[in-house]
């Protein structure tokens, strides 16, 4: 299971509000913010059996594990050896690419591992989060219709579809990320789509519509149940 707890800048804000409503021992998929010394994040298994999802390749699964995520693993603990290193006389240039490249790869990490969390399962919703998703969209198959057309829009590009929870409102909302360092600063991510073609390029080529079929039949509906309820809670001690 994945236990990362680290408040990339990205999600800082979002991480610490959690931390501060006491929504302590996070389980899958969910970033750490303590314990982690800068340049020692270590690559976090894969939650599931890669052998065992319905359309998904143990070869793909594993390379985009230890290639992609682990390879955005691998730079963040450099950027961060780097950063200890600055001081006073870094020329400021230099300072500056570093926090970028700390937050492209911070950012990056924690978003494989939501994306790795909340894959694994049966892909069939139920209970408060199919509700909550209903409610707040219109009907639940209106949700997958624009949760869908969001992921397609960056077929052939790159990019994330992240379904999130507004900390400022209360919302379910779908937010398209062009970027690992795109993303609402208040928003706690619930179900996380990578558009990356190294998410599928090996198993499905071009054909990105079949991957997004393969990833909506492997969804954990119970982890994004979680996530969803550990936001509420942080929602109601944050505003009472």
């Amino acid at each position: 299971m994945f236990d990362r707890r680290q408040a990339i800048t990205g999600f800082a804000g979002t991480v610490s509000l959690l931390a501060g409503s006491g929504l302590t021992g996070f389980a899958a998929g969910e970033p750490r913010s303590t314990g982690t010394q800068a340049g020692k994040h270590a690559l976090e298994p894969l939650p599931f059996d890669a052998k065992k999802l319905k359309g998904l390749s143990e070869r793909l699964l594993v390379s985009h594990h230890e290639n992609n995520y682990g390879g955005a693993l691998k730079n963040l603990n450099k950027v961060e050896e780097d950063l200890l290193r600055t001081n006073k006389e870094t020329p400021g240039f230099v300072v500056s690419g570093l926090r970028e490249r700390e937050l492209t790869f911070g950012n990056s990490v924690v978003l494989h591992e939501l994306y790795f969390g909340n894959l694994g399962g049966n892909g069939k919703a139920s209970g408060s989060i199919e509700k909550a998703i209903a409610g707040a969209f219109g009907g639940f198959a209106r949700w997958e219709e624009l949760f869908r057309a969001t992921g397609m829009s960056l077929a052939g590009g790159s990019g994330w579809t992240i379904l999130d929870y507004s900390l400022a409102t209360g919302d379910l909302r779908v937010h398209w990320s062009g970027g690992h360092s795109q993303s609402p600063a208040n928003a706690v991510p619930l179900l996380v789509l990578d558009m990356y073609e190294h998410a599928f390029h090996i198993d499905y080529g071009a054909a990105a519509a079949k991957y997004v079929d393969a990833f909506f039949a492997n969804v954990n509906w119970d982890e994004v149940a979680r996530r969803y309820d550990r936001a509420t809670k942080a929602f109601r001690a944050l505003h009472g």
